[in-house]
């Protein structure tokens, strides 16, 4: 007998994958991450219940999942050699992505119940978060090397430099979070984290 008809299992796998990952982030930002039951996910989703405890072993992971699949992966940042071209770069792709509605509205509920469960906070953060904080200390070290970043800084304070004006702005609403702001922020942090000048220590 021919197996030329046979279904193709994994490409049904993959179809189930990415239709349960898309009710996730779809039912995250509708119901939020407390109300969000496996039960809605499979529905949503047109799966099984079982089907979803086979890939993940409880809501949390499935939910990192569907987030880090949404903010797509981490790669480097661009080195053009300017660290202000390439950190306004991506800054304003960074607001581009919090002012998407498709990525902001689950993205909100899911920073919520973050702050109510220490464990889910450290996932979000250890999935989510640092591996893009990471990639930009990466940058600011070879700034470093280069002499656009003065030696001895603290790069993880620098990167907080960097991104917490900008989730600041996004979680409180106190104003418009925009790309000229990232631009803003860009030039103040490298103002505090530029070598100073060589003239700068000398008698006037």
């Amino acid at each position: 007998m021919s197996d030329a008809k046979k279904p193709d299992e994994s490409r049904r796998s993959g179809r189930s994958h990415q239709a349960i990952l898309k009710a996730v982030v779809e039912l995250v930002g509708e119901m939020g991450y407390a109300r969000l039951t496996i039960e809605a996910i499979a529905a949503r989703a047109g799966v099984g219940k079982q089907t979803i405890y086979r890939w993940w072993p409880h809501k949390g992971a499935l939910v990192l999942d569907a987030f880090a699949a949404l903010a797509g992966g981490v790669a480097a940042l661009p080195d053009t050699g300017d660290v202000s071209v390439d950190l306004k770069a991506v800054l304003r792709a960074t607001v581009v992505e919090l002012c998407e509605p498709r990525f902001e509205v689950p993205s909100r509920a899911l920073t919520a119940e973050s702050q109510m469960d220490p464990v889910l906070a450290k996932q979000f953060v250890d999935t989510l978060l640092r591996p893009n904080l990471e990639v930009t200390k990466e940058r600011l070290r070879s700034a470093q090397r280069a002499g656009q970043v003065a030696r001895g800084v603290d790069l993880d304070v620098a990167v907080e430099l960097l991104f917490g004006p900008l989730f600041h702005r996004w979680l409180l609403r106190t104003a418009p979070l925009t790309r000229e702001y990232a631009d803003t922020v860009v030039d103040y942090a490298l103002a505090a984290l530029r070598p100073p000048s060589p003239s700068s220590g000398s008698a006037g």
